[in-house]
């Protein structure tokens, strides 16, 4: 048991309909150091994730009302990238490939070792802090902590936007979503304009490309 009061705890969602299952994956995953989230259903579980910030999430596959898969593919698709391990008692290596395809990081097929689960969530976490830190911008790396592209020196702004762009290299980001995203409170979608040009100052046009009608995403030449 890990120390409470000296150690902050671990924001985990878990997705899971089996009461009995949750109640027990619940305790022992608060034992070791995790504040646990319960969803009972695959709707709620997508909104809590797409609400909440959480370090990793244990989503059961078959779920009511939305389908442990389609969870994944929607959080994908919405840009939330926290890492994911599936838990199914579907387990042949077709259903492995595709959970993994879905969008997650790892699957565990049930029944399961209670502990390989928690070395799973240990690693799971290790992997996704090693490289959260530092994003592909073409043939360069956005440091998220020096806010550093090559020799380029960033705003926190900037940064941000650029980290939003990288996030999901190929996706269209709308005015309204990158205001929201980057610059909360901000009135008027002008700022985003701004930015996008701050970017393009220090990195090139290419860094970020226009289309037309929809937004902006991460240029060509940075993909």
């Amino acid at each position: 048991m890990r120390p409470r009061d000296t150690l902050p705890l671990t924001p985990l969602l878990l997705v899971e309909d089996d009461q009995e299952l949750a109640a027990m994956l619940a305790g022992l995953l608060t034992e070791e150091g995790y504040a646990v989230d319960l969803a009972p259903d695959g709707q709620r579980g997508l909104h809590r994730a797409l609400s909440r910030e959480y370090d990793v999430i244990v989503v059961d596959r078959g779920l009511p009302g939305i389908d442990g898969l389609d969870l994944l593919v929607r959080l994908r698709s919405s840009g939330v990238a926290t890492p994911a391990l599936i838990l199914s008692a579907l387990g042949t290596p077709a259903d492995r490939v595709e959970g993994l395809d879905a969008g997650a990081e790892d699957y565990l097929a049930k029944p399961f070792d209670v502990a390989e689960l928690l070395a799973r969530l240990r690693a799971l976490r290790r992997r996704h802090l090693d490289q959260a830190r530092l994003l592909p911008v073409g043939d360069e790396m956005l440091n998220l902590d020096t806010r550093e592209v090559g020799r380029a020196q960033l705003s926190e702004r900037e940064c941000d936007l650029l980290a939003t762009l990288a996030s999901r290299p190929g996706h269209v980001f709308s005015r309204t979503e990158l205001l929201a995203r980057v610059f909360p409170g901000a009135v008027g979608e002008v700022v985003v304009d701004t930015y996008v040009h701050y970017l393009r100052r220090k990195l090139g046009r290419a860094i970020v490309t226009t289309v037309r009608g929809r937004g902006y995403r991460l240029g060509e030449g940075a993909s």
